[in-house]
């Protein structure tokens, strides 16, 4: 028996698909947003839409951005030869809200799982690569989440980039295990990101 009309079903069911949203949740939010005044939940759609049809990555550092180089990358002020790589964007805004790494990133969209039938060229490591060939890079901090997949993919890194003779470095360990970047907090991430190790 259904509980609700079809389309309240069906707004459920998406915002259930979100990551970390169950099914109370979901019911929760789905009656918010038809309990919004019709402009209010136009906006809303609007603003899906939009992020939807004009964010794309940076030709760089695969961040996501709406202009073809993102802010970061066109910042000439920061470290151009430093490169921190992280596995998805939400990582970005956790080293931004420290306010003390001035270098560049590179955001893989993802870790290897093969698990997860996760390969090498399933992330942007074959673009990290290209740029370390291209560029004049010094050093790479990998800042994946310290967890099974995110060690595998910086170990895996670190050997990919052990020709270019530029130093590799990983975050201390001041984060906890199986923890992810962007639920740490801002003097956590600094004394890991001060207390990186070279591979």
């Amino acid at each position: 028996m259904d509980f609700f009309a079809p389309p309240v079903e069906k707004l459920i069911e998406e915002f259930a698909r979100l990551p970390g949203i169950g099914q109370k949740t979901a019911q929760r939010l789905a009656f918010h947003v038809l309990d919004l005044p019709k402009e209010d939940a136009e906006r809303f759609a609007d603003a899906i839409r939009d992020a939807k049809a004009k964010t794309f990555t940076c030709k760089r550092c695969q961040n996501l951005t709406d202009t073809e180089t993102c802010p970061i990358c066109a910042d000439q002020a920061r470290d151009q030869k430093t490169i921190c790589v992280v596995t998805d964007p939400r990582d970005v805004i956790a080293f931004e809200r420290t306010r003390e790494y001035k270098g560049l990133y590179h955001v893989l969209h993802g870790t290897l799982s093969p698990m997860n039938h996760i390969g090498p060229d399933d992330i942007r490591i074959r673009e990290l690569v290209q740029r370390v060939a291209d560029e004049e890079t010094e050093e790479v901090i990998l800042a994946t989440n310290p967890d099974t997949e995110g060690e595998a993919t910086a170990m895996y890194i670190s050997r990919l980039l052990q020709p270019f003779g530029i130093k590799i470095t990983r975050l201390g360990y001041g984060m906890p295990v199986g923890g992810h970047l962007e639920m740490v907090d801002e003097v956590t991430l600094l004394r890991a990101l001060e207390g990186r190790r070279e591979l």
